[in-house]
């Protein structure tokens, strides 16, 4: 009989929820992850720790590899995630996105440890965040988010309902990252996201020259 492991490697887990060893790290020093160090200085991340995110989002789960030419067309896109748990106001996005003239890739996230591994997976050009959603909360996720190597070529914008004195009284917003109120103005989401497009299609020209 196959006994499952209580700990692993941060090479074991990274393979098991399909993100780098250093993503591991990061969400073990952000407490998402148990875990503990050896004698010799190894991390052993605990099994239940692992499965709680596996059970909380079917994201987790490797996908088929896009080929080479569909991995060239996504990164040519803007890549935009859009994390929010109203059913409905997540349907009224995915309208509104898809009539932007530069027609964006659009995935969509309703808790945040799913949103977490998408933004690993999809590496977004342009995020969209509520601050009150399950799993992991839109603060603990920006917390993540900010300031790691990784994540410097992304714009992170908050859409909440939250007043400023309940954003303060939990905490705020790193001081990079643009807070709009609910209901949303999609004329300014669409002038964010021809900003970072601009600058996307800027980079991509360099490059190419």
């Amino acid at each position: 009989m196959k006994v499952e492991k209580v700990f692993c490697t941060t090479s074991e887990a990274a393979s098991i929820l399909a993100i780098s060893v250093g993503t591991v790290q990061l969400w073990v020093d952000n407490g998402l992850l148990e875990a503990w160090k050896t004698a010799g200085g190894h991390r052993r991340v605990t099994r239940e720790s692992i499965n709680k995110i596996l059970h909380a989002s079917p994201a987790a789960k490797p996908k088929t590899p896009a080929s080479p030419a569909s991995q060239t067309l996504t990164a040519e896109r803007l890549r935009v995630l859009v994390v929010e748990d109203d059913r409905d106001l997540l349907r009224l996005y995915q309208t509104m996105l898809r009539r932007w003239p530069m027609v964006p890739l659009v995935e969509t996230s309703d808790n945040g440890i799913e949103a977490l591994l998408a933004v690993e997976r999809l590496k977004p050009d342009l995020l969209f965040i509520d601050l009150n959603i399950p799993g992991v909360d839109g603060f603990q996720m920006l917390s993540i988010l900010n300031g790691k190597a990784g994540y410097e070529g992304m714009t992170a914008v908050v859409v909440s309902g939250l007043s400023p004195a309940e954003l303060a009284e939990r905490g705020g917003v790193p001081p990079n990252i643009l807070v709009l109120p609910k209901p949303i103005s999609f004329d300014k989401l669409l002038a964010i996201a021809t900003t970072v497009w601009t600058q996307k299609q800027g980079r991509q020209n360099t490059s190419a020259t």
